[in-house]
């Protein structure tokens, strides 16, 4: 591999950028094609077709490489790919369709097309996904009586239009009408979830009266007996995930002739994805797990009449604060970071897995009938460059909002960040913090400026935080947003599911019992730190790194590309001396870090880059006294992965 080398400029410019919409491909004009499935196969145009799939979601990755990896996807051998979509960043806010950049979904799936691929399309509503709150806006949380994942009038009415919507995007690309979508997922896994039918009945009428004549619904849950019956549907193709020992139950607990069919894995899972935390290493298959994959590969693809679909064929990456979490008595959070061990790492390079995969399906298919592999593009590395303090978040504070208890994220009319709260003592107070009936997710406390402990809910078993305040003392609880919970396990209790979106202080605030009252809040979304771009001068030299309220950094380098202007440059962005916040590059969120690990560094795709130009970093850095050493940052060729103690909570359990 070709390293290449960018060099840094003192001067720094910003731009505002997002993924740029991807090139659109012509609507095949082919005739339709018929797909169906009789007891043991499915079948294209009359024909056996066996599917040999691999997850890929369009929304994780930059549009101006969906060709490069769906290429690859055909070059391991992958005949069809699974999608989901995620309504989040479809509909942003209610009512406001936005299908262009990485949401152009149509765009991804003619370029499946032109690659000879096919796809089955997962709309969800919920995808789980390891995304916040499994794809779900949050401005559902907003609506009045509305309940997820449940026959309820509110949530079907948003699920029917956003369904609908989607569908205006994507009609012409249905198999009946000559395009690649062959099947279509109803819900996602909701056996792990409940077991109200009449929802699943009623989510599937409204595919059925959206999506032509002659689709192919079908659904996919674990293999186990409760959740076949909890998530299957009545003249539904009943499908399972996990590994391939589940096709046992799959026949032996799905019993209604009409939910029968051809055998389909449609989550195998070539890892998983990694979880915050000093404990948790980075998920990466080794030898032993990939000739595993390969002898499960060999089991399936040597039945002609059994298909597969690899979860994931390719991670991508949770940009920004879109990355949720698992609810386990504790908040546990995926990372930034989606590459999940799978066979296309998250920038988008071949593993041995890949290999080896590829090497199994070639002994299954025509001979000639895979493409060659394509090359990967370089990797380059970026010099140190330094980042330099400019201001500290809590002197960019707009608009307050006042009320006399405090109120959640959601109330306040933000969706993503975090959120500022604050009290002036009017009595003498003492004892233990209780910020709301839990942390929600990170609460970094400070009296009269001064960080005095932090509730992570990341930990079981946080340590309690004391204080003893004064008439006049300020009291201001910052809120991390660590992202939504995406999954439940069977035993959680209903009415925690209802509640969880909820982010922000959730309930009263109390110290050793005692209610406060009369609260100012401040929201910080910032989904655009334009603002820090227009700090100059004198204002620079004004951010004290010695207090330890949070501070943004500011940073610039310059790529020169030395053998094509064509072609993108990628790198990982690493801020070894930070302790934890979030990196913008250009203007766009990469994503979070974090000292602990396991990820030590964000993927920087070259599309956000700017050639022969500055490329303007802002960081983030919630606890700048904690800093060791110089804020550089600075990219590699080649990621590194670790854990570290997490100094804030070192007895934390």
């Amino acid at each position: 591999m070709r390293l290449l080398h960018a060099f840094l400029l003192i001067a720094c410019v910003s731009e505002d950028l997002s993924f740029p919409q991807a090139f659109a491909s012509p609507v095949n004009t082919g005739g339709p094609s018929s797909f169906t499935y009789n007891r043991t196969n499915f079948l294209l145009n009359g024909m056996p077709y066996q599917i040999i799939g691999g997850q890929m979601d369009p929304q994780r990755v930059p549009p101006q490489y969906w060709r490069d990896r769906l290429k690859k996807a055909r070059a391991m051998g992958l005949n069809t790919i699974f999608s989901y979509v995620f309504w989040n960043m479809l509909e942003p806010q209610q009512g406001n369709w936005v299908n262009t950049g990485e949401n152009n979904i149509a765009g991804f799936f003619r370029i499946a097309e032109e690659e000879q691929l096919k796809i089955v399309l997962r709309p969800g509503p919920y995808i789980c996904g390891e995304r916040d709150w499994g794809g779900f806006p949050a401005w559902l949380a907003g609506v009045p009586g509305l309940v997820v994942r449940d026959y309820n009038a509110p949530f079907m009415q948003a699920s029917r239009r956003f369904i609908e919507r989607l569908a205006v995007d994507i009609r012409e690309l249905q198999s009946t009408r000559g395009g690649p979508i062959l099947m279509v997922q109803v819900e996602n896994e909701y056996g792990s979830y409940g077991r109200d039918h009449n929802y699943t009945s009623a989510l599937l009428d409204i595919l059925r009266t959206t999506f032509d004549n002659g689709t192919v619904f079908y659904t996919n849950d674990g293999s186990e007996d409760w959740t076949l019956e909890g998530g299957s549907v009545p003249g539904v193709l009943a499908e399972i995930d996990g590994g391939v020992m589940g096709f046992d139950a799959l026949e032996r607990y799905i019993t209604d002739p009409s939910q029968k069919g051809p055998l389909l894995d449609g989550e195998y899972y070539t890892f998983t994805a990694d979880i915050w935390g000093p404990s948790n290493p980075h998920n990466s298959p080794g030898s032993g797990t990939i000739a595993g994959f390969v002898s499960d590969l060999d089991y399936v693809l040597g039945n002609k009449s059994v298909s597969i679909s690899l979860y994931m064929f390719h991670g991508g990456t949770n940009f920004g604060f879109s990355n949720g979490a698992l609810w386990q008595d504790q908040t546990r959070v995926w990372t930034s970071s989606y590459d999940y061990g799978a066979p296309l790492d998250e920038s988008g390079r071949i593993t041995d897995s890949y290999n080896a995969i590829r090497q199994t399906i070639q002994k299954y298919v025509e001979v000639g009938s895979i493409p060659d592999v394509p090359l990967n593009l370089p990797m380059m590395e970026v010099p140190e460059f330094k980042l330099q303090p400019v201001i500290q978040l809590f002197e960019t504070l707009g608009k307050n909002t006042l009320a006399e208890f405090p109120m959640s994220m959601e109330a306040l009319g933000q969706d993503y960040g975090f959120t500022l709260y604050e009290n002036i003592i009017t009595w003498p107070v003492s004892g233990s913090i209780q910020p709301g009936g839990h942390a929600r997710d990170r609460v970094i406390i400070y009296v009269n400026g001064n960080r005095i402990g932090i509730i992570d809910s990341e930990y079981k078993n946080p340590p309690a935080v004391n204080v003893s305040l004064g008439i006049g003392d300020k009291l201001q609880l910052f809120v991390e947003n660590l992202g939504r919970v995406n999954y439940y396990s069977r035993g959680t209790p209903y009415q925690n599911r209802v509640t969880d979106p909820y982010k922000g202080i959730v309930g009263n605030v109390t110290i050793g019992g005692i209610v406060l009252q009369d609260w100012s809040m401040f929201t910080l979304p910032l989904a655009d730190i334009s603002f820090v771009d227009n700090i100059v001068g004198d204002a620079v030299e004004a951010a004290n790194t010695s207090q330890n309220t949070p501070v943004f950094y500011r940073g610039c380098f310059n790529v020169t590309k030395e053998f094509s202007d064509l072609m993108e440059l990628d790198t990982y962005l690493a801020i070894p001396a930070g302790v934890k916040g979030n990196v913008w590059v250009n203007g766009f969120n990469l994503g979070r870090y974090w000292r602990v690990g396991p990820q030590q560094s964000l993927y920087l795709p070259g599309t956000l880059l700017k050639p022969g130009d500055e490329n303007q970093v802002v960081v983030l850095e919630l606890e700048p006294d904690r800093v060791k050493g110089e804020m550089v940052g600075k990219g590699l060729a080649q990621r590194e992965w670790g854990n570290n103690l997490d100094e804030d909570c070192l007895t934390c359990t």
